[in-house]
């Protein structure tokens, strides 16, 4: 009876469920910052996918009679100094910075998240020592270090994204060790621990789901920063390497070259477009996940 009793009660949890998808679809539809974010974001994952099929040139196909010919019917975002496609270019450029950006995220916040929560859960020495380990990275401005980084590990996108990665995890680390700090207090901690959860299990399963939606928010955040520090290091020669169409080093292709403006005018652009994208994208999502935070008016 008592398993036989349970099936009837599926299709109202379904039913509960898709009415809460429903409400936080309402919800993001209303917030305009989450929803401009996310249009410009998914128009540029959606660029960097359909690539091959969108760009009209190969992105690394040298034409030199058509170098430097401004916006056309053949070339609408015109060409650079060796008669390369600007607009195939920057379309290949979103499947650089984009990828490059996410894994810079996802070492950075990993990495930040594992030593923030273990060194705020714990307390004591651990805790002294990582603190003072990021407390020494954040004395460094994130560019500087990040090209400190780069040149010694040596020029390109791995070792660029790596650099970044060092030069951000610090900033998880203390956001995440506040919030396990605050939450390690609460109730329901405690009572998980009375019903014999171990340290490991209490702040795996109880205290980082609870923290994670602000590392959501945050990540988001730092997709645009990401995005252009490792713009930063192409432009000074320290990222992508040529023939990589990425978009610092195609700014840095036209910095010197005044009169052709779509060199650098495009590809900047496009910077501009992605970084506002996510951080607006992040601010909505810090409004939706957090009430306190929301807006009036």
């Amino acid at each position: 009876m008592t398993g036989a009793s349970a099936y009837p009660a599926a299709p109202a949890m379904i039913t509960d469920r898709m009415a809460v998808l429903r409400r936080n679809w309402r919800r993001v539809l209303h917030n305009r910052a989450a929803t401009i974010g996310g249009a410009i974001v998914l128009f540029w994952l959606c660029m960097a996918l359909m690539a091959p099929f969108l760009a009209p040139y190969s992105p690394t196909a040298q034409r030199v009679a058509n170098r430097l010919k401004p916006p056309n019917a053949q070339h609408v975002f015109g060409t650079d100094e060796l008669g390369r496609d600007i607009f195939s270019r920057v379309l290949y450029g979103a499947r650089v910075s984009l990828p490059v950006a996410l894994a810079v995220v996802a070492m950075s916040g990993a990495l930040g998240v594992l030593l923030g929560a273990i060194a705020g859960y714990t307390g004591g020495l651990l805790d002294e020592i990582v603190m003072r380990i990021a407390d020494a990275v954040l004395a460094f401005p994130s560019l500087i270090l990040a090209i400190a980084i780069t040149a010694a590990l040596g020029p390109g996108l791995q070792n660029a994204a790596l650099a970044i990665a060092l030069v951000l995890w610090p900033e998880y680390a203390r956001l995440i060790r506040s919030q396990v700090i605050a939450l390690r207090e609460m109730e329901f901690v405690s009572a998980a621990t009375a019903l014999g959860a171990t340290r490991r299990r209490a702040l795996f399963k109880h205290i980082l789901p609870n923290a994670l939606p602000l590392m959501l928010v945050k990540a988001s955040l730092d997709m645009g920063n990401a995005i252009l520090l490792t713009a930063s290091l192409s432009f000074v020669g320290l990222g992508a390497v040529p023939p990589t169409p990425e978009w610092g080093a195609m700014v840095a292709a036209g910095r010197h070259k005044f009169f052709e403006w779509w060199l650098a005018a495009f590809p900047g652009l496009a910077i501009f477009s992605a970084v506002v994208g996510f951080n607006f994208l992040g601010d909505g999502l810090r409004d939706l996940l957090d009430p306190r935070m929301s807006r009036r008016g």
